[in-house]
């Protein structure tokens, strides 16, 4: 687990990516590039570490912050599953078929 810190230590030019869970109710994600869709079971955000996916119930987007990269989401949260980089439209496309 530490090559995964030391490969992003070294790549300081990316802003800070941290995921705050409370409860399994509320989750607040920082280093979010871009929010590909999102519905009441699922979300798929592309952040400076990957694309992240998010499985749950009754999720709801609380706060955005598109200038800081922030996203707030409130509901049950099941699953987080972070998709390779090198994969990215290939992984987009999957995540899309799969939380259809």
């Amino acid at each position: 687990m530490s090559q995964y810190y030391e490969t992003n230590q070294t790549k300081s030019n990316l802003p800070d990516h941290d995921l705050v869970m409370r409860g399994r109710r509320t989750l607040e994600i920082t280093g979010v590039k871009q929010v590909e869709s999102f519905d009441n079971e699922e979300f798929l955000l592309e952040t400076v570490m990957g694309f992240l996916a998010i499985k749950g119930q009754n999720l709801q987007m609380k706060n955005l912050d598109v200038d800081k990269g922030v996203v707030s989401i409130k509901g049950k949260i099941f699953d987080l599953v972070y998709l390779e980089d090198q994969h990215g439209e290939k992984a987009k496309g999957f995540f899309s078929k799969l939380f259809r």
